[in-house]
């Protein structure tokens, strides 16, 4: 189902039929070292992940994460939403995007119009984001969507910067 569209993307609720795609991009560089390793080790864990966590969230919190397509060909490069993490008060935006689409402006695309449908839409009063001090572009992206510096904490011996609207 379209969540959302932009001028060069399709953002639509995932499916099982992406898993191949979800195995490629939480395996894939940036992943690795900004998000973390998931152990999606196969199409079976891909799947795993995203009937248990993704698909739920759509039930349980009526959002979550989507996956954003090139609106020309519907070939997906990234992912993008909103998650609600136990030990955040209010939901966060996180993205990822395939190495070979990163710095053409697609996360900051889709983020601006993930902003508005969560403010709009959901109706989120507060938006939280995170990141690590090391990563500098979503530093940039978070500032560029309206998100502004809260607070720094170190985490398992790594800065984490926090974001809110």
């Amino acid at each position: 189902m379209k969540i959302l569209e932009t001028q060069r993307l399709l953002i639509e609720e995932v499916t099982l039929h992406d898993a191949s795609f979800f195995f490629n991009l939480m395996n894939s560089p940036n992943w690795l070292e900004h998000i973390g390793d998931r152990n999606i080790n196969s199409l079976a864990d891909a799947e795993k992940h995203i009937q248990d966590n993704i698909l739920t969230s759509y039930v349980k919190n009526g959002f979550g994460f989507y996956k954003m397509s090139i609106k020309s060909n519907e070939e997906p490069i990234g992912a993008i939403g909103f998650f609600k993490r136990e030990h955040l008060a209010f939901p966060d935006i996180g993205y990822a995007i395939l190495p070979q689409y990163e710095s053409k402006g697609y996360i900051s695309e889709a983020a601006k119009a993930m902003m508005d449908y969560g403010k709009q839409k959901l109706e989120l009063k507060t938006i939280f984001a995170f990141t690590t001090k090391k990563n500098l572009v979503s530093q940039k992206v978070l500032s560029k969507i309206g998100l502004h510096l809260t607070e720094t904490k170190m985490e398992d011996g790594e800065e984490i910067l926090y974001y809110s609207t």
